[in-house]
């Protein structure tokens, strides 16, 4: 019966008219707006519309309507068409529910029925426009927040885009199902809250009920007003941006192989005899343990099944060539062969090696790594290409304790997240190329990311995301072409500690916002308490102005690790930028770290910055053509 609904426009045009004309609205005087809006374009009465739930289908006829309640009064055509999704329920039971509404039906439950006079046009349109609103904009809890001018700005505006962010597969999945499972909760005690406050105007004053209800709404209301913050940081672009999906990497670890050898995988679209021998000879007969590799060949490779082919030549290699390998048919250890990455990986068990033959190779799926494994690329990483096809929500994702990729080039397409996310563990990272789509790397609270001799280009976010209490070591790579060079997260969350970073003879450039950027709380409220009390050794270490190096940091260097050479002038400059605004932010971290042990009666022996262990060097790093600049801080 839905197929005697009014054709719509597609639903990028939608929602257009609508929240527009309630642009200078308060949320109080949403309705009010909306009725005066469809007295001027919906037709009053004798249009026939389709009732549609979840239940039933059942078509009606309009005899009048109530803009300001936006409500249509309604009668059953006659013959009566109705199409039931429960067999018990039957025309009578749709004529019994309909005399209970009073003959009455929201205007949002009414798809008009086309007639091919152009006629209801408006009215169809107009429906599908408050229908929308009602459905992805518009909260419950709306006319009860601040009563201002500022409603579409502040409310429709961001939910609107976020809405078609998810239309366009921007959002990542599970950001997506945390929203609607927070608007979910959040109605939910909404209602709750509604039904309490309305049971209290029934309860005597000052009974023990009251008092009991006044605690409980005030629990509600404080996890509602929780709820919607959440939902505020998924709905602004520019917050969610910085600070990101904290997506938990759910795959667990398998561990050491039951037999307790480790094995190689060897990827490759095409084996010749001479790639074969090559390997043997610079990867698989090397190191003391080399008596005990096997070389196993799958059964459905023999039978050529595979995109790629075991020549006839390999059966045959001389024992010579073999060095001390041991080829072995059907056996489960020892050295595999593949033709898909992510099939080698997902092979692999602790301490296992995959090295990936010059070719290139499109995955559809994420690369999960969760054991200490090797990805190695043999020969140079322009001639091992990984590509991403297919819309997800990550392209590499690593939680292993000790996990090295190296010499080979990541391509991503059609992203949602970023292209390599260290959710746990040390992930090492040593000449590759990540050609990025959405952010580039990121390297979560705990995790460590050492990158060594590699290339970063092309994000649309930053290009390497560092959260608090993270280890992160870039050294001689470029990070070019992206939205922010680094973004380092910095929320002064009470369980965390700034990241420990280390950037050394780094270029980073052509970006277009700036090379570095730190993300910090706004208002300090610690740090203010701290001032009002007094207290000399809480206050914060002032940042130097751009382009000179904090005193502790010169004098220090050496003796503590943390690096800032002499160097060309706009280099130098950089670096002092980025050194100078990281030990304030320290500073200001160590600072709420004391107060909360002196809370506690608890002192430091050593109260200096640099013996934090914070940084490890920030120097020779060349920032060029950047946007904004060397360095930014973004205040939330």
């Amino acid at each position: 019966m839905r197929g005697l609904a009014h054709p719509l426009p597609g639903a990028a045009s939608v929602p257009a008219v609508f929240p527009l004309c309630a642009a200078d609205c308060k949320a109080s005087e949403v309705r009010e707006f909306t009725a005066e809006f469809l007295e001027k374009v919906l037709e009053p009465s004798g249009w026939r519309a389709v009732w549609h739930t979840n239940v039933f289908e059942v078509l009606v006829e309009v005899t009048d309507v109530d803009f300001t309640a936006l409500e249509a009064v309604v009668r059953l055509t006659d013959p009566c068409l109705c199409e039931s999704h429960v067999g018990t329920f039957t025309a009578e039971c749709v004529r019994e529910l309909l005399e209970l509404k009073g003959q009455r039906l929201p205007l949002q439950e009414l798809w008009v029925v086309f007639d091919g006079s152009g006629a209801l046009d408006q009215t169809a349109l107009a429906i599908e426009h408050v229908r929308f609103f009602y459905q992805h904009i518009w909260r419950s809890w709306d006319e009860e927040e601040e009563d201002e001018y500022d409603y579409f700005v502040r409310c429709v505006e961001p939910r609107l885009r976020l809405h078609y962010d998810i239309l366009e597969d921007r959002v990542p999945s599970g950001l997506v199902a945390d929203y609607r499972s927070l608007l979910a909760q959040g109605e939910g005690i909404y209602r709750s809250f509604l039904n309490l406050r309305s049971s209290l105007s029934a309860c005597h004053a000052d009974s023990e009920q009251e008092n009991v209800s006044m605690v409980q709404g005030l629990e509600l209301y404080s996890e509602l007003e929780q709820l919607k913050q959440k939902l505020k940081l998924i709905e602004n672009p520019l917050l969610r941006y910085v600070f990101g999906y904290q997506k938990n990497s759910n795959v667990q670890a398998k561990g050491a192989r039951p037999s307790g050898q480790k094995v190689t995988h060897i990827v490759s679209s095409a084996m010749v005899t001479g790639l074969l021998q090559a390997l043997l000879r610079d990867r698989l007969c090397q190191g003391p343990d080399a008596e005990d590799t096997e070389v196993q060949i799958p059964e459905s490779a023999k039978r050529r099944d595979q995109s790629w082919s075991v020549p006839r030549a390999v059966t045959a290699l001389p024992w010579s060539a073999l060095g001390r390998c041991a080829l072995v048919h059907g056996s489960s250890t020892g050295c595999s062969f593949h033709s898909d990455p992510l099939l080698a990986v997902s092979a692999c068990y602790e301490g296992d090696r995959v090295i990936v033959c010059p070719g290139r190779y499109v995955v559809q799926g994420a690369i999960s790594i969760t054991d200490s494994i090797e990805l190695e690329g043999y020969g140079l990483p322009d001639d091992i290409v990984i590509e991403k096809r297919g819309r997800g929500d990550t392209f590499v994702d690593c939680s292993g304790a000790d996990v090295r990729i190296s010499c080979m080039k990541f391509v991503q397409h059609d992203a949602v997240e970023g292209i390599l996310v260290i959710h746990r563990g040390r992930t090492t990272v040593e000449n590759c190329v990540l050609q990025c789509e959405t952010t580039g790397v990121t390297v979560r609270t705990s995790a460590e990311l050492v990158m060594k001799t590699s290339d970063l280009c092309g994000a649309k976010g930053a290009g390497v995301e560092i959260y608090p209490g993270s280890t992160c070591s870039l050294s001689d790579s470029g990070i070019h072409h992206c939205r922010e060079g680094i973004l380092i997260k910095d929320f002064l969350d009470e369980h965390y500690d700034l990241p420990k970073i280390s950037l050394v003879n780094n270029i980073i450039h052509n970006n277009e916002g700036y090379g570095v950027v730190l993300v910090k709380p706004r208002i300090f409220s610690d740090l203010q308490e701290n001032a009002q009390g007094g207290a000399e050794e809480n206050k914060a270490p002032k940042a130097q102005p751009r382009g000179e190096a904090p005193e502790e940091l010169t004098e220090g260097a050496a003796r503590k690790g943390v690096h800032a050479r002499p160097g060309p002038p706009g280099q130098l400059e950089g670096n002092c930028e980025v050194v100078s605004e990281l030990v304030a932010a320290s500073g200001q971290k160590g600072q709420l770290r004391r107060k909360r042990l002196s809370e506690l009666g608890i002192t430091q022996a050593d109260d200096t910055l640099m013996a934090q262990g914070l940084f490890v060097a920030v120097a020779e790093n060349q920032f060029k053509w950047n946007g904004k600049g060397s360095f930014g801080t973004f205040l939330f």
